[in-house]
């Protein structure tokens, strides 16, 4: 292992320690780990409010909405949910094996590694570790290097609140997750790109650790020639611009049928105007982008294209913004449809029927998260049955990430795992199956010899 570092071989040290010394063995400290990670997030909203806003310009509705509160109720959910996840579950038995009883009993995994991204720097190294506490984890959090202010104000605040026996938080960058990986953990949940989710699952291979990989993908909505536009196009906007389109699930890309495009592309305009005013730029509401490398990658994209630029395209570097944009006469294969955007900028493609769409989907990876906007059952039931992605929201966008009773997760190239609510708790847990046997009987029909009429038996009772 690497010698660099050594205040993270000090952490591991620590956590791994906590775990084998139980600090969150029993429920009740999984329980007060819990109320203190609320009481950080409830307490230190304004600095944690702060720090994205000067990462993402988020305004302070966006980031309680979309972090802080979206957390608490993650919370709030397994505080009172956790004595029935962690309720050991009777099973049957067959009657060969009678008398007896078994039972699946979840057990933590031990001591578990969270890397987040920095799109929704907070959420997405919190929400995680909800259940990892909840199952009994103790756990190293990664904050993304990207979002320094809100990475400084957890790694700051966080140990006010947490024991640090339970939780460490190690800052830094592509360096100090390098020398994570280096190490052996019992489960390593990424939330990023593609790119680094190859990286931390070799990683992972070489001590057989479980991975849960929250990836992206290109995230299609399909609007039919039913739909109601102005609705359709209010929702997309809203789930395409929150963040500034720095959102893992948030639209990529429209295919709609071609009989509407020119009253779709109106709904947009109007739907930008509502939401941001004439000058998104001085909108309270509308985020900036994350750093200048990001901001060019972007710029760079819509150059690229040579496509129409129907809606927007202003941009300033200096302020790093970039105004919501709609480009049509998009080359399918160009630029703008070869990688995820991550941004304020929406492609939006005619196709001639719902059957053309489904077929343009399924020519791609498997994205994250898929919309459809029809008033027909029989067209979501056709784009739902056949197409494959992580999840679905049906004439709106994002709202299957808020129903915890849904995990949430990808499939193929947009990730592996799922998790929110109970399916987190399971992410975290072994489900150990354990069967109880008495000692009396103990008939010799069980064992050899094997012959005769005991055989007949035997074979008739298994």
């Amino acid at each position: 292992m690497s010698s660099e570092f050594p205040h993270i071989a000090e952490q591991l040290d620590r956590v791994r320690r906590g775990y084998a010394d139980g600090v969150v063995r029993a429920i009740g400290d999984r329980e007060t780990q819990l109320r203190q990670l609320r009481r950080f997030l409830v307490e230190r909203e304004d600095d944690l409010t702060s720090a994205l806003h000067s990462d993402l310009g988020k305004s302070s509705f966006e980031a309680y909405s979309t972090e802080i509160g979206f957390t608490i109720k993650e919370i709030d959910l397994a505080l009172g949910e956790i004595r029935r996840w962690t309720k050991p579950r009777k099973t049957k038995l067959p009657f060969h094996l009678k008398p007896g009883a078994a039972e699946i009993v979840q057990e933590p995994l031990g001591t578990v590694l969270i890397i987040a991204p920095w799109n929704y720097p907070l959420q997405l190294l919190l929400a995680p570790l909800v259940p990892a506490l909840a199952a009994g984890n103790t756990a190293i959090l990664k904050p993304s290097e990207i979002a320094p202010a809100t990475a400084a104000v957890v790694e700051r605040l966080l140990p006010d609140y947490l024991d640090g026996r339970a939780v460490q938080v190690v800052t830094g960058g592509v360096p100090e997750t390098t020398r994570l990986l280096e190490e052996r953990f019992d489960h390593v949940f990424y939330t990023g790109n593609g790119t680094v989710g190859r990286v931390v699952m070799r990683a992972a291979a070489e001590h057989l650790t479980p991975v849960t990989l929250e990836l992206g993908g290109k995230s299609p909505a399909i609007v039919a020639a039913d739909a109601r536009l102005d609705v359709a196009a209010r929702r997309i906007a809203w789930g395409k611009w929150v963040n500034a389109g720095q959102t893992c699930v948030a639209p990529d890309y429209v295919l709609v049928e071609e009989s509407v495009i020119s009253p779709l592309l109106t709904a947009l305009g109007h739907a930008i105007d509502e939401f941001y005013g004439e000058d998104p730029m001085s909108s309270d509401d509308y985020g900036r982008i994350v750093s200048d490398r990001h901001f060019d990658r972007l710029t760079g994209l819509l150059d690229a294209d040579g496509g129409t630029v129907a809606i927007g395209g202003r941009s300033d570097r200096s302020e790093r913004y970039l105004a919501p944009t709609v480009v049509t006469d998009v080359d399918t294969d160009g630029p703008l449809m070869s990688e995820e955007i991550f941004g304020p900028i929406l492609p939006v493609i005619p196709v001639p029927s719902i059957d053309a769409a489904i077929e343009f989907v399924n020519f791609r990876p498997k994205p994250l998260a898929l919309y459809v906007f029809t008033e027909r059952d029989a067209v979501t039931e056709k784009v739902i049955g056949h197409t494959s992605s992580g999840g679905v929201t049906v004439n709106h966008t994002l709202l299957h990430l808020a129903v915890a009773d849904l995990p949430f997760g990808g499939v193929g190239e947009s990730g592996m795992g799922g998790y929110h609510g109970e399916h987190g708790f399971d992410v975290f847990s072994h489900a150990k199956p354990v069967l109880h046997r008495r000692t009396r009987p103990d008939p010799g029909i069980a064992y050899p010899p094997y012959g005769g009429l005991k055989a007949k038996l035997l074979r008739k009772l298994l």
